[in-house]
């Protein structure tokens, strides 16, 4: 499951399309299982963590203290950390320990197959870690349009829509059913948003420029600082 978090609905149609300034502040995709499961590891390591500062003796509290340091880093950069960023000019991937920047001149397709990925003109591949595919959503999406589909063809309905078909005809919820579109798992309805960004947007002049990749020393540095300080406590017994 992902989250789209759009900052502004609407475009300026005023704005020429090779503007350099883009048209869309950054919509963000974020998946909440992850973040909900992040804040849940977090606590779970300081409570223990702190706990064993606190109430334990010898080395116990500096293992404890190395220890968080190395695991902390490592969940907010699994969990918390992976987003995307996307608006006309280009698309930024904030992977749990690098930072790609792609305008969309230089993106060449989005792949989805059992993870989502971006590849560049030159062939390089990102995954985008804050999309994952859930083979359990895509399924449960084609069950949803099979039946929905069925319905359709039946001039049935389910729930309201159901209601509303029985009252207005059979005709009134045909249309209505072909107006919703198919149903499509929430990270591969991202990948579509994106592909037809890329499509519209490719050829913009402000579109242009080059792949950038940025290691996050943010998260790269507190981990290896507490590798460091738990292999000495380890050897010095």
């Amino acid at each position: 499951m992902t989250t789209p978090d759009p900052q502004s609905p609407a475009p300026e149609p005023s704005k020429p399309s090779g503007s350099a300034a883009p048209q869309y502040q950054d919509r963000i995709y974020r998946s909440p299982a992850a973040l909900a499961g992040g804040v849940l590891l977090l606590a779970v390591i300081g409570w223990l963590g702190i706990d064993a500062v606190v109430a334990g003796e010898g080395r116990t509290p500096w293992l404890s203290l190395a220890t968080m340091l190395l695991l902390a880093p490592l969940v907010v950069a699994y969990t918390l950390r992976p987003a995307v960023y996307v608006n006309d000019d280009r698309l930024r991937v904030r992977n749990p320990f690098r930072v790609i920047v792609l305008p969309w001149g230089r993106v060449a397709s989005l792949r989805s197959g059992f993870s989502n990925e971006v590849v560049d003109d030159s062939g390089a591949k990102y995954q985008l870690w804050a999309l994952p595919v859930s083979l359990r959503a895509r399924s449960k999406a084609a069950r949803q349009e099979t039946r929905a589909a069925a319905r359709a063809a039946r001039g049935e309905g389910g729930g309201d829509g159901e209601r509303g078909g029985r009252r207005g005809g059979r005709g009134a919820f045909g249309a209505g059913a072909a107006a919703e579109g198919p149903r499509r798992a929430e990270s591969d309805r991202a990948m579509d948003e994106m592909r037809e960004l890329r499509e519209r947007r490719q050829e913009a002049e402000a579109a242009q420029g080059e792949v950038t990749v940025r290691w996050a020393y943010e998260i790269v540095g507190p981990v290896v600082a507490g590798v460091v300080l738990l292999a000495v406590l380890l050897a010095v017994g």
